[in-house]
């Protein structure tokens, strides 16, 4: 792999610019769904199955997730769910899949930097290039819109350095001591609440990645953490992370008011 030094052209309007947008212009858009988690935050009363695969608005919650990516027919060169090797829900939860440029990973890590490596290391060897880029997304992030990940697009395939969907925070920020006591407010105004999908180059990600280790929880603090600068893109408050069990009613409650908008 190489350093991150050799993606200097992206980062420079020089004599390689020329070239660099030729590059650009040729790359093609891969999708990255990792789905290796437990969700062991979510809680277990309902159901044993890892969050992703409980059902809400009458599917698994990754189905949800998948659609809104399957529904911008013929913009991506694939899409991989990385789950982990032991994993036997995802056949039952999601019996069509993969269709047709679609890939099933199952090369999951202990953490989500390790799954999400693994699955770009995987889909290297499926004949991606490291000028590709690809969309990072969470399983759990089920309300996010093709127009959302339309927005996304446009906004980073020109960009040097790619980006990420994110909303501005809207609520004060507390910093907390051990004993649960206020130790420090903050200011909000330049405060943003990181979303997925997060786009990258995919030699660029991985070489970040690699860097960063497992400590990262996101994409866009692998690529931080080598001194680059993601753009943030406005999203929506409704492409929240199915976290908390409480999470669920909400997500399904939307879910099922589009389909009611749609019929």
């Amino acid at each position: 792999m190489g350093s991150i030094l050799e993606w200097r052209p992206f980062f420079c309007l020089s004599a390689h610019w020329p070239t660099v947008c030729r590059t650009m212009s040729s790359s093609r858009l891969f999708v990255l769904i990792p789905c290796a988690g437990s969700g062991h935050r979510a809680g277990h009363a309902q159901s044993p199955q890892p969050k992703q695969y409980r059902r809400l608005a009458g599917a698994p919650m990754v189905a949800h997730t998948l659609e809104a990516f399957r529904a911008l027919n013929g913009r991506f060169a694939g899409i991989a769910l990385v789950v982990a090797p032991e994993d036997r829900d995802v056949d039952a939860a999601l019996p069509l899949f993969p269709l047709q440029d679609e890939h099933l990973l199952r090369v999951g890590g202990v953490t989500r930097a390790a799954s999400v490596r693994n699955g770009l290391l995987a889909l290297r060897q499926k004949g991606a290039g490291a000028h590709d880029w690809v969309l990072v997304h969470d399983a759990a992030r089920c309300l996010v819109t093709p127009s959302q990940i339309e927005a996304l697009i446009a906004a980073c395939e020109h960009d040097a350095v790619g980006g990420l969907l994110a909303h501005r925070l809207a609520d004060t920020l507390k910093v907390s001591t051990a004993d649960s006591r206020v130790a420090q407010t903050l200011p909000r105004a330049d405060k943003w609440l990181a979303q997925t999908p997060q786009m990258f180059r995919i030699g660029m990600l991985l070489d970040a990645l690699e860097r960063a280790g497992d400590a990262v929880t996101d994409e866009a603090g692998a690529i931080e953490a080598v001194g680059l600068t993601p753009l943030l893109v406005p999203g929506s408050a409704q492409n929240f992370k199915v976290t908390y069990p409480e999470d669920f009613a909400l997500a399904e409650a939307l879910l099922l008011a589009r389909k009611k908008v749609l019929a």
